[in-house]
């Protein structure tokens, strides 16, 4: 026996034992315990204990809570495709279905898809498919782990199962509560659906983008095939737009589109469904999109246009995608249905009459083959409503069949002479000019500088009137009086009046006094609205409200305006326009039934290019345009009173028919008729030529604050629109006028660069 009994205490206890390890059980029972720990332990196992059966009992209780809320939806709901989204006019009255909202699509079974398309979905979306019941729990756990790695959201938890569940029953918040009762749902799915069904769910629901929805739609709509055709590489894009089909749509960006494919296809490599080389393959692959002239249209100009709006409101979040892919909206739009109609007929209409006539030489529509870029004569309407700026009737060409093209909003055009009551307007607003004051329509000569020929515009009529009202010009739209009040009303002033019209950026030269830029119909016409809302350009819209299937409100339009110029300004320039209904170029409206008091311009560009009718009423601004898409001559004489001008009549009457009888435009509180002087524009005087006095009516913030001093010369003399002698025509030395006399230096502080600067 060994010496190891040394090393026990003296006294052991009467129970002591000797261990294995030479330790008796009372060396054991003696050793130190640190203070407390017993307790605290005690309460630690028995805080766990409570929390494992309470979290059991709460998530017993909440499956069974989930569980049985998930019995109350209908499953049927999953085999039924979405509602259309509808559109309706002003009235209320259904106009039709937004294609692509609700029911663009052909509903398939799984068994028709590509497997490729079938394969990628998988990897992209959902790669246990087959293996889970509804949860991809291992799923969860990665993505929590990956969450948890990157300090946030970088990869979801959703099975396709649960992604089927949230879109078909319209679960759109992010709350645990809409996780759990996808959950619950796609449980139930599993259980009641096999898996191929529940894939033909998800394939012939879910949104591609361009307003496609389901995959034989998208196939057909981007390939030009069936689903059941696609390649691999084609599976691959479309299996990964579906995250993004605003922004990752092969119609949106060919790039971004091959991009995702790429993704898809390395993740088809990581799940060892295909080989590299097979990846690398599908990537060579060539991506034939269907022509921009033969994608899916909506059917008709105005529902295009809503279809447009609708996707610019996606953008920018006002709703989201699965708002759009559920489908049945209901959209109000301003449109008046009569007023549409009549647009539409009477554009066609007049023109196919245009296309019967002598000196028309270019293709008719008649002859015109489906699928070929339509050649024929070509024109747009567009009608808004003066006082809050909705739009009531957009025709963007002669048939939305045969081109899609919405010359109304998307084309470009020179506006020529429709640009000049904006000048005029400027005049009177900043040059001190007044209707009645004379101004020269004298050839002109204006040195261009830089080299460039000298400009010498020319009138229509090929002749050179002298002195004549400043009106007289808008009323004729002659050429050379109109630039020389361009002039008076100074170039940048014009093209600032431009800008906040937003009609474009205006050449930096008196070209554009003539109109000599391009812009689109709408533009012009929402321009020309100002003068009817009294100075207030007010924010065109076509959309009033939307609403969901359920009646809530998610969209609604606020009229909303900015004032452009003082009323007093809009009201003399319609004025003078009312005279060129009744006198000038717009006469051709009365003889052809159109009595209401109403305000407008013809506008033709050089060689006949294009012609333009734009006028309005108190109440309602039409805009019509004529041309071919190629810009070429349209025919000889082929002026806007003869090609535009007969279509806005038979709108215009339309209007009154729908309830916007045209009144006469009231002038401003505090106009008064005063006696001017057509010399120099101030107050007739007893000093004032009697010949020289006229009589109008002012708004009291335009009216001269000075009288004619008898000096009896016009503002331009013959001499090329110089002063005589080198002096001033209001017989005062260059820029030297009374400075008291404000109206001769507001007058002068406008001419002073034309009067005195050569004619440039």
């Amino acid at each position: 026996m060994s010496d190891s009994s040394s090393d026990l205490p003296d006294k052991p206890g009467p129970f002591a034992s000797i261990s294995e390890s030479g330790e008796t059980s009372a060396a054991r029972y003696y050793k130190p315990r640190k203070p407390g720990r017993s307790g605290w332990w005690r309460v630690i196992r028995w805080l766990v204990i409570v929390c494992f059966l309470g979290g059991m009992a709460t998530g017993i209780g909440g499956s069974v809570y989930y569980n049985g809320k998930a019995l109350t939806f209908d499953m049927k709901e999953l085999k039924r495709v979405p509602q259309r989204t509808l559109v309706f006019d002003r009235n209320g009255e259904r106009m039709g279905h937004v294609s692509g909202h609700g029911e663009n699509r052909l509903v398939i079974p799984a068994s028709e898809v590509s497997e490729y398309f079938i394969e990628a979905l998988l990897a992209r979306e959902d790669s246990r498919f087959y293996d889970h019941d509804g949860v991809d729990y291992r799923g969860l756990a990665r993505a929590v782990v990956a969450n948890f790695k990157a300090g946030g959201m970088e990869q979801g938890a959703s099975t396709l199962t649960m992604q089927l569940a949230r879109n078909t029953f319209g679960m759109r918040e992010k709350s645990l509560n809409r996780k759990f009762m996808e959950v619950a749902l796609a449980k139930r799915i599993e259980r009641k659906f096999t898996k191929e069904e529940i894939l033909g769910f998800y394939m012939n629901r879910v949104y591609f983008g361009s307003g496609l929805y389901g995959i034989e739609r998208a196939s057909q709509g981007y390939f030009m095939k069936p689903a059941s055709e696609l390649s691999p590489g084609e599976g691959a894009m479309l299996a990964g737009v579906i995250r993004g089909p605003s922004l990752l749509n092969p119609f949106r960006s060919i790039q971004s589109a091959k991009d995702i494919r790429d993704e898809v296809l390395a993740r088809l490599v990581t799940e060892g469904t295909i080989t590299e080389a097979q990846s690398t393959e599908a990537k060579n692959e060539t991506i034939t999109l269907r022509p921009p002239d033969k994608r899916l249209a909506t059917g008709s100009y105005v529902l295009q246009s809503i279809f447009d709006l609708i996707e610019g409101f996606k953008e920018r979040s006002d709703f989201s995608d699965e708002d759009i892919q559920r489908g049945g909206l209901k959209i109000y739009t301003t449109i008046d249905a009569t007023m549409q109609a009549t647009a539409e007929k009477a554009l066609d209409g007049h023109l196919t009459k245009i296309e019967k006539q002598p000196g028309f030489k270019h293709p008719a529509r008649s002859s015109h083959k489906k699928g070929q870029a339509t050649k024929y004569l070509q024109g747009s309407v567009i009608s808004i409503d003066n006082t809050n700026g909705a739009i009531r009737a957009v025709v963007g060409g002669r048939n939305f069949g045969e081109s899609s093209f919405n010359r109304a909003f998307q084309s470009a055009r020179q506006v020529g002479s429709t640009f000049k009551p904006f000048v005029y307007a400027v005049g009177f607003d900043r040059g001190g000019l007044l209707p009645g004051t004379y101004v020269s329509d004298d050839a002109l000569r204006i040195d261009m500088g830089g080299g460039a020929p000298i400009w010498a515009p020319k009138n229509s009529d090929g002749t050179f009137q002298g002195l004549q009202p400043a009106a007289i010009g808008l009323i004729k739209s002659r050429n050379t009086m109109s630039v020389r009040v361009g002039q008076i009303a100074g170039l940048e002033n014009v093209r600032s009046l431009a800008s906040t019209l937003q009609l474009g950026e205006l050449p930096k030269s008196p070209v554009a006094f003539l109109g000599a830029f391009e812009t689109s119909n709408y533009s012009l016409t929402s321009a020309y609205s100002v003068l009817a809302a009294k100075g207030a350009k007010m924010i065109p819209y076509m959309i009033e409200r939307i609403e969901l299937p359920n009646g809530d409100t998610i969209q609604q339009h606020q009229v909303t305006g900015i004032t452009v110029f003082p009323e007093s300004v809009a009201y003399i320039t319609s004025e003078i326009m009312g005279e060129t209904m009744d006198n000038g170029t717009g006469s051709g409206a009365r003889r052809l039934g159109y009595k209401a008091p109403a305000y407008g311009k013809t506008g033709t560009t050089n060689d006949y290019v294009d012609a333009w009718f734009v006028g309005f009423t108190d109440k309602i601004t039409t805009g019509v345009w004529v041309g071919l898409d190629q810009p070429k001559t349209i025919m000889n004489r082929g002026y806007g009173s003869t090609l535009a001008l007969p279509v806005w009549t038979e709108v215009m009457k339309a209007a009154e028919t729908a309830g916007f009888p045209g009144e006469k435009i009231q002038a401003p509180e505090g106009t008064q008729a005063r006696l001017l002087c057509r010399e120099c524009g101030l107050n007739a005087s007893n000093r004032t030529k009697q010949e020289r006095v006229y009589q109008m009516n002012l708004p009291n913030d335009l009216r001269p604050r000075s009288t004619c001093r008898g000096h009896g010369l016009g503002i331009f003399s013959r001499n090329n629109g110089q002063p005589m002698n080198g002096q001033d025509p209001s017989g005062f030395p260059p820029n030297q006028g009374p400075q008291s006399d404000e109206g001769i230096g507001k007058a002068l502080r406008g001419l002073g660069r034309f009067i005195f600067g050569g004619g440039r």
